[in-house]
């Protein structure tokens, strides 16, 4: 068995230019899933920026249903983790939608980017989310060779 075929993986967010304001990943919906595990990508950090990462879930994906903070989800990132990965499991959320967040703070913080990795599928094989995912391949014991 292989990883690929049993997640779904999605770019949630962008790289963001260094700056203060917050950034709300896009939402998945867990549907069909068990749970899901956000990586989140960092540049430069500023000396004194305070930044964390956070989970929030929704029932609608937020159009009624405003986001909510899932407890004890914030992974602070500290002023000198430049260029570093925060990874954020959420397993069996009580809501259909599940989002990542980083807070920015005080001083600047780089974002590379937010990846989720949803697991635990019902149907199997998965598929990407083709709208971010622009190839997937799988080799079973590949022989010596040219790439």
């Amino acid at each position: 068995m292989n990883l690929s075929n049993q997640i779904k993986t999605t770019r949630l967010l962008n790289a963001v230019a260094a700056g203060t304001t917050d950034q709300n990943g896009t939402g998945v919906d867990m549907q069909g899933f068990l749970g899901v595990r956000f990586t989140f990508l960092f540049g430069t950090i500023t000396s004194g920026a305070v930044t964390s990462c956070k989970a929030q879930q929704s029932s609608d994906d937020g159009s009624a249903d405003t986001y909510a903070d899932l407890e004890g989800t914030a992974i602070a990132v500290a002023d000198d983790d430049d260029n570093q990965v925060v990874v954020l499991d959420v397993y069996r959320p009580r809501e259909r939608y599940v989002r990542p967040v980083i807070d920015r703070g005080t001083q600047n913080a780089v974002i590379d980017g937010i990846i989720a990795e949803q697991y635990g599928a019902i149907v199997q094989p998965t598929t990407d989310d083709a709208t971010t995912v622009v190839d997937s391949e799988i080799h079973v014991s590949p022989a010596e060779g040219t790439a």
